[in-house]
């Protein structure tokens, strides 16, 4: 993890007026509360994206989006939607 992109994170998200709507969270993922989350965005290796299962499933609420660049969650969980966009990858779940 890097502060210093959190920080500019944080600037352009003020600056495209959707403070209240976003938060970036520096720390561990495994250890961070996601249960508020409406969306969540990655871009993750597999190895990665399969050990977060339980936890998107522990945690999040029916009817959060998850979206990832380049992988998906791998055959334990399907993407419901995934599109090319200018030769990179994008998945969609919606939790159930």
């Amino acid at each position: 993890m890097d502060s210093l992109l959190i920080r500019r994170s944080n600037d352009n998200l003020k600056q495209a007026g959707v403070g209240q709507r976003v938060r970036f969270v520096y720390g561990d993922l495994f250890d961070a509360d996601l249960s508020e989350a409406t969306v969540v965005t990655m871009f993750l290796l597999p190895r990665l994206t399969e050990r977060l299962i339980p936890k998107f499933r522990r945690e999040l609420r029916p009817g959060t989006r998850i979206v990832s660049h380049k992988f998906d969650m791998g055959e334990t969980w399907p993407p419901e939607q995934s599109q090319d966009v200018d030769g990179l990858m994008i998945y969609l779940w919606t939790v159930k």
